[in-house]
């Protein structure tokens, strides 16, 4: 049963991770410095990284739930 547990966890960081490279890769298309003030560099690069965070986290949220539904499916026909 920890095993499980063990395998699950490590699935969702890898999930994570991924994930957040991919969100952080495409977030790099739009010209943030084009909206933001001038020299406020670090402010800049902290709300490039809040938003990769919080996309990364509810696209990845959205694909470990769809991966636990499909697999609690065979239930619901037994």
């Amino acid at each position: 049963m920890m095993d499980s547990f063990s395998q699950q966890a490590l699935v969702s960081m890898l999930v994570h991770i991924f994930v957040f490279g991919i969100t952080f890769w495409a977030l790099q298309a739009i010209q943030l410095d084009k909206l933001l003030k001038k020299n406020r560099v670090a402010q800049a690069r902290l709300l490039f990284i809040l938003l990769t965070i919080a996309i990364g986290s509810s696209v990845s949220r959205f694909l470990l739930d769809y991966y636990l539904w499909s697999q609690q499916l065979p239930a619901f026909f037994q």
